[in-house]
């Protein structure tokens, strides 16, 4: 009803004129050039390699939002060191369920890119993903008794089992010099280790998927394009509008049996064009990054890991502290933070407009029930917006204590948006995550949200294939092929040690990573439960 009310009011406006006769018809239409459609595209182009694909991105190449390295930590989430994924339950135990979720998404993430690197679609893996071990580092009486707690309840995955802990300084100080360089001696720290863990170059592995794909038939990418609206035709196909921001915004439309947002903060306005009822009462709130940044390769060289600590009390889970490895381009950096920003764009080249042209009437009760039960996260944006160059140095120096303000500058990384939704007991929440929405015949799906976003790129579309192409999922050749792409599909890692352990050689070997063989769970004695208690 509304998009017909919309239409109306548009053609008595002066000016205002229908949308051009589309000039042709794909079977997918794929929105935003990031790590999502790239993945979501080489799918579906190994499933069905006779469907033709459109990409639509509005920069002037692909990975230049938040798929770029500059524009994320380039963390390969897999729980290895966030404790946010890992809370402490009301009896004091550690609830380690979405940390064992995270964990078996990136291993099908690893093994979606191993595939990748057979067929000759990604090239070099070092110049995509590398080895940078994961660490938790803490200090105080109580956070030491949780990681040690944490620690223990790991033990109990096959897919943790084999990571590190110590609180001997001097066995922190091999694994990270430069965090125990200077510190107080009298300060108790402890610290987990997991050397498998990677930093991964989002930005690179799109890169090369979309050149593989724009190389194939049928496969057509158009940088410089802007999606402007979407309409539901007669026959069930979307009509999609275009604008050629190159050649003078020349508008074209064209039909797509299928069509998939994934244009990152831009997808929330777009899935609201759609006007399926299914986008209802969703809406966004955009928060921006910074991040302190040295290239000081004397500095470099003494911190090899992904180290995060735990946010303060009251903090979002988007604010833990972390100091960071990264291999960009084949050379290394050290990156700490976030330090979080506000701006109403919903892009980091976005408008800031954006925020606000995404209210309606449909989201603004869910956005003013989230608004009150998240106060702390406005209280927490104040004081990061009112931080000065001194303030983020002093928190660096809680990781790095001869930390020197000479050797870092400030870098502005992307913009998230964080998800906005009607909730029945709250009327509103807001979620830190990622969420599919799609129409119910399956011919449109949206990707909204952020983290753990890219490192669990290959597992997230396999989710929309699920909502989207229910049929052709369940049909024996889009089995056998997935279980090619993915050898674990339908499996579970956790739950069976062979196949964890066969799995991650396979992926290791291919990625040039190192493996580390996981052990059978030893027994717990008297004398190691009273340990960990």
């Amino acid at each position: 009803m509304k998009k017909i009310l919309l239409m109306f009011v548009c053609l008595l406006a002066t000016g205002c004129s229908q949308p051009p006769k589309a000039e042709k018809t794909v079977d997918v239409l794929l929105i935003g050039g990031g790590i999502m459609s790239a993945t979501l595209g080489t799918y579906l182009n190994e499933l069905e390699p006779g469907w033709s694909i459109d990409i639509y991105e509005r920069m002037g190449q692909v990975a230049d939002e938040s798929s770029n390295a500059w524009n994320n930590a380039g963390t390969g989430h897999s729980a290895f060191c966030e404790l946010n994924y890992t809370p402490e339950t009301a009896d004091g135990g550690i609830d380690i369920s979405k940390a064992v979720g995270i964990n078996e998404s990136f291993e099908i993430s690893k093994q979606f890119w191993a595939y990748q690197i057979e067929q000759g679609v990604l090239k070099e893996p070092r110049s995509f993903i590398n080895n940078v071990p994961h660490m938790s580092f803490v200090w105080g009486d109580d956070n030491i008794a949780y990681l040690k707690k944490r620690h223990a309840a790991l033990q109990h995955s096959n897919l943790f089992r084999g990571m590190e802990y110590s609180e001997d300084p001097a066995q922190i100080a091999q694994w990270v010099p430069l965090v125990m360089a200077d510190r107080d001696p009298a300060q108790k720290v402890a610290a987990t280790r997991m050397p498998i863990g990677t930093d991964v170059n989002f930005g690179e592995i799109t890169q090369q998927l979309v050149g593989s794909l724009t190389r194939r038939d049928g496969v057509t990418l158009h940088l410089s394009h802007e999606v402007r609206d979407l309409t539901r035709n007669a026959d069930g196909t979307w009509n999609v509008r275009v604008a050629d921001l190159a050649n003078g915004e020349r508008e074209t439309s064209i039909n797509a049996r299928f069509v998939f947002i994934g244009a990152g903060g831009a997808a929330l306005p777009l899935l609201q064009k759609s006007g399926i009822p299914e986008a209802d009462g969703y809406a966004g709130f955009p928060v921006g990054g910074q991040f302190l940044m040295t290239r000081n390769p004397d500095i470099v060289a003494q911190h090899q890991a992904k180290l995060y600590g735990k946010a303060s009390v009251g903090s979002p889970p988007m604010s833990v502290p972390h100091l960071d490895t990264r291999v960009i381009d084949g050379h290394k950096v050290l990156l700490f933070g976030p330090f979080a920003t506000f701006s109403s764009k919903f892009l980091k080249n976005g408008s800031l407009w954006d925020m606000f042209a995404a209210i309606s009437s449909d989201n603004v009760g869910p956005m003013s029930h989230a608004g009150w039960d998240n106060l702390d996260l406005s209280r927490y944006l104040l004081g990061q917006l009112m931080l000065s160059q001194d303030d983020r140095m002093d928190a660096l120096r809680e990781y790095f204590p001869s930390a020197q303000d000479a050797d870092w500058e400030l870098i502005t990384a992307g913009q998230r948006v964080q998800v906005i939704k009607k909730d029945a007991e709250h009327g509103g929440i807001l979620q830190f995550g990622t969420e599919v929405v799609s129409s119910a015949d399956g011919s449109i799906a949206a990707l909204l949200g952020a983290s753990p976003g890219a490192s669990t790129a290959a597992p997230i579309m396999l989710g929309v294939l699920e909502k989207t192409f229910k049929e052709q999922m369940k049909s024996p050749e889009w089995q056998t092929r997935l279980k090619q792409i993915i050898p674990s599909y339908g499996q579970k890692l956790n739950s069976d040690l062979e196949l964890t352990n066969r799995i991650r050689a396979w992926s290791s070997e291919r990625l040039q990573l190192t493996f580390v063989p996981v052990a059978p769970e030893a027994p717990v004695t008297d004398e190691a439960a009273n340990a960990a208690l």
